[in-house]
């Protein structure tokens, strides 16, 4: 009762006049909130183009990294800042509330984004004899693996000392790089490949420009002499990169960093740095960004192994990674060491061995290996030329393979799972173990072709055979690689076809659709990234550089280990390339727990009592309550003032009707809304025109028929519903309030029982036209609210508008169209707004669901969208 009478005495009591005097002044007072409202607008409308990158990043199968969190949750406060402050001005501070809330909210996103995982051992080095697998937060994963082989298994695996995270981080905080190296993250687009090259090699020179602290300098030195004395004598080293989450099951790096071979200790200080920069080497940060790795939790260790002189060495499976069902060991090896395998520069042995006991070789390929990766006499390898009978001997015998098949067996039974391993044998003829990470398999499922299906392939046919090494079927256009400058220019889907599977190749596996070379085994680094990036390939393919051209479609199979010419629709066996491997990743979890925190709307209804600044729990939540209440503060101006200049007009329109209009700039034309009323061809607003055109465009039946159900629903709930009751003491209830102004207008809208916005800024600046709607309400049963929300949503998203629904509260928006689209779409909605009212009460009657739909669509395509009819 007590509201009704406040509302009643506010409808009878008005301001005083205004004196002539003041007039100019209110001319002033209104002139600046209309430009606090316009920039609070653009802040808004910034933070919602914000909130839809997240949702887009979520939603998609693009990799992102930390660097896209970061950049976005910094432009989504600066907007929200800017927003709260202009609200603030509009409104005299009666909302500076909203400040408390905002500080709260981003509280809780800065701690989930400076969230670290503290390293409790403050060791920098610790010899190799002490390491075990349980200290991968402190070694990396490949050596707390060499550790395990060596103190636990009991296998040979050269001398030698870690260089520890904690080192690593010593490093960084000594030199103050982590914060520049954030900021260049930030500002760069790592979707570009030539600005990612630069971001790259900016990162790597900063670091090698940077000095080891004095501290670490003296411990490792002090580990070297150690390494020295139980070496006998002066040693030259391995330095193995050994970050942390590598050679996990759930991510190899394979390849992804540096190792230096045959480093005298005088160098090795200089080569530490370099395993260091690798960190932000291209195909890491590549690799880290499409696997979903949080650059801040990768700490480079990096271990220094006594260099074993190898006479040859190679990679082994304890399975075959293409066939879950077949446990043989697979055996890849060629002469000297095993560099020429893992980067997949050469052609190598390969040997298949049955786990049976006795165990015996069941296939041998044995090939002209033209070279081989020595040791140079001072430090460094080089890639010498193998000549003489060497090269088509086998690099390793029978009993060689044997014994190293028992050994890989050994490593898979103490690990419970199949095994990657490389490993090299010395020139003495011992075998050292140099790596062991796990192995994953995928299954390799070949379609029957129909015959005609069979025929199109025949005739197609470019070339067949090679190594199967990741299985899929693919097509698009050949891009031929032949250097690193090449990779700046390979396109998305392109068929990435190379001479050398070597694992630079790695960084356009996110964008290839299958991989073809024409040397490599299925042990290299290359190999091992195409099957975690399911992305098909064959290796092997000789004179494929030759017989392919840029530009060429083509289609790989290889199931049949076949390319076929042209474009060929052929079933696909497995999932392959452009599968999303970021969804579950730590960056896809750690965007998710933020946007829980940024992306929900839950002041949903502006006329609930809960529509309260300490309600806003989400910064939607906070752009929501902010805008409604700049728009009502917009309102209010001429009201409060008793200024008709600046109060809204009744819209005249064949006869008075409940529409009020605002007039905020050059919204009617001039001289025009001089009195009580304001009609139609007065306005000069491009958006409220294209709007009220939709509205008109199709005049409505009148409420759809209803069945006893439904209108015992509409009565029970009108009568029940608090809701409800408080939309009719609104005023919004009584009027619908369009603010205008030549390219802008922002409608308020109850009908009947719903309630909607629509906002729109169009203009021939595309890059700033925009189309927002809110609906929400209706007067039947949740259910069939919900299921006419949905009705709505799916015709809007037919059109183009990006729908979100929360129970019975639709949001969409489109932007970015030009001019003509978008008043396309703004006549849609003015015809939705009348055609949709009232159909909540038919929606449990799929007969007129379906009639209603077909009316639609027929008046959307041959009368809304053929131009203007009011």
């Amino acid at each position: 009762m007590k509201r009704l009478i406040d509302f009643v005495k506010s409808f009878f009591h008005k301001p005083p006049p205004v004196d002539t005097e003041d007039v100019e002044g209110l001319r002033i007072a209104f002139k600046e909130r209309y430009h606090h409202f316009k920039l609070l607008l653009n802040a808004n409308n910034t933070a919602l183009e914000t909130m839809t990158a997240i949702e887009q990043a979520l939603a998609g199968r693009q990799p992102f990294g930390m660097s896209f969190i970061r950049s976005n949750c910094i432009a989504i406060t600066v907007s929200l800042m800017r927003l709260l402050k202009h609200l603030e001005q509009l409104s005299g501070g009666k909302y500076n509330q909203l400040y408390g809330r905002f500080d709260e909210i981003w509280n809780r996103i800065s701690g989930l984004l400076d969230q670290k995982k503290e390293t409790v051992d403050d060791r920098l080095i610790i010899p190799l004899s002490a390491v075990d697998r349980t200290m991968g937060d402190l070694v990396g994963g490949k050596m707390a693996n060499l550790g395990e082989l060596r103190n636990r298994v009991g296998l040979k695996v050269p001398a030698g000392f870690v260089i520890t995270a904690r080192a690593y981080h010593r490093f960084i905080e000594h030199n103050d790089l982590q914060s520049e190296i954030d900021s260049r993250f930030i500002a760069a687009d790592i979707t570009d490949m030539e600005e990612l090259y630069t971001l790259s090699a900016g990162i790597r020179d900063l670091i090698l420009q940077a000095r080891v602290p004095e501290d670490l300098e003296q411990q490792i030195m002090a580990a070297c002499r150690t390494l020295e004395q139980e070496m006998g004598g002066p040693v030259s080293m391995a330095l193995r990169s050994s970050a942390m989450g590598e050679d996990s099951a759930a991510n190899s790096f394979a390849g992804q960093y540096r190792s230096e071979l045959n480093v005298p200790a005088a160098d090795l200080l200089k080569k530490y740095k370099e395993i260091v920069a690798s960190k932000y080497g291209v195909t890491a940060i590549t690799y880290r960004l499409n696997r979903g790795v949080r650059d801040e939790s990768i700490a480079m260790s990096a271990g220094c192994l006594a260099m074993v002189d190898a006479r040859c060495g190679g990679v082994m499976y304890t399975r075959n990674p293409l066939d879950t069902g077949d446990d043989s060991i697979f055996i890849n090896s060629a002469w000297g060491l095993p560099k020429a395998v893992v980067d997949g520069g050469v052609d190598c042995d390969l040997f298949v061995v049955g786990r049976t006991s006795p165990m015996e070789i069941s296939f041998r390929d044995i090939k002209e290996k033209a070279s081989q990766f020595l040791c140079f006499a001072d430090n460094g390898v080089c890639q010498f030329e193998i000549t003489g009978e060497n090269s088509g001997l086998p690099s390793i015998s029978d009993a060689e393979a044997l014994a190293l098949s028992e050994l890989a067996l050994r490593m898979e039974d103490y690990y419970s799972a199949p095994q990657d391993i490389e490993w090299a044998i010395s020139r003495e003829g011992t075998i050292y173990m140099l790596q062991c990470r796990p192995l994953q398999q995928m299954d390799t499922l070949k379609i029957d072709y129909p015959e005609a299906l069979i025929q199109k392939t025949q005739e197609n046919l470019l070339t067949s055979g090679g190594t199967l090494i990741c299985p899929g079927v693919a097509a698009g256009r050949v891009f031929i690689v032949h250097n690193p400058d090449d990779m700046i220019h390979f396109p998305q889907g392109g068929i990435l076809v190379t001479r050398q599977a070597l694992p630079v190749w790695a960084s356009l596996l996110n964008r290839a659709a299958a991989v073809l070379t024409e040397h490599g085994t299925f042990a290299g680094h290359l190999a091992n990234v195409s099957r975690e990036f399911k992305v098909p390939a064959i290796f092997g393919l000789h004179g494929i550089t030759t017989l392919l051209n840029n530009g060429d479609e083509v289609t790989v199979d290889t199931g049949r280990s076949s390319v076929y010419r042209g474009i060929i629709d052929l079933p696909k066996p497995v999932e392959t390339a452009g599968t999303s491997i970021i969804e579950g990743s730590p960056v896809y979890q750690l965007l998710q727990e933020v946007s829980r925190h940024i992306l929900p709307l839950n002041l949903l209804d502006p006329y609930s009592p809960d529509f309260k600044p300490e309600n806003c729990t989400t910064f939607h939540d906070i752009t929501r309550f902010s805008h409604e209440k700049s728009v009502q503060e917009m309102f209010n101006f001429g009201r409060d003032h008793n200024f008709s200049e600046r109060s809204s007009k009744q819209l005249y329109y064949k006869v008075p009707m409940q529409w009020w209009i605002l007039n905020l700039d050059d919204g009617v034309r001039e001289g025009a809304g001089q009195g009580k009323y304001i009609h139609l061809e007065e306005i000069a607003s491009i958006p409220m025109l294209a709007l009220w055109e939709g509205i008109v465009a199709v005049p409505w039946d009148g409420p759809p028929p209803i069945d006893n159900r439904g209108l015992a629903s509409v009565m029970f709930r009108s009568t029940t519903n608090r809701d409800l009751a408080s939309y009719s003491r609104s005023a919004y209830t009584e009027r619908n309030y369009f603010m205008i102004s030549k390219n802008f207008c922002s409608l308020s809208s109850r009908l009947g029982y719903h309630f909607s916005i629509v906002e729109a800024l169009v203009s021939e600046r595309t890059t700033e036209n925009y189309i927002s709607f809110r609906f929400k309400g209706g007067a039947a049963d949740s259910q069939r609210r919900i299921r006419r929300i949905r009705f709505i949503a799916d015709i809007l998203t037919q059109h183009a508008f990006r729908v979100e629904l929360n129970r019975d509260n639709l949001v969409a928006r489109v932007e970015g169209f030009e001019l003509p689209y978008m008043l396309e779409r703004i006549r849609i909605l003015g015809y939705l707004l009348l055609h949709t009212r009232q159909l909540d009460m038919i929606m449990s009657n799929e007969s007129a669901i379906a009639y209603y739909r077909q009316k639609i669509d027929r008046d959307i395509n041959s009368t809304v969208l053929a131009g203007s009819t009011g």
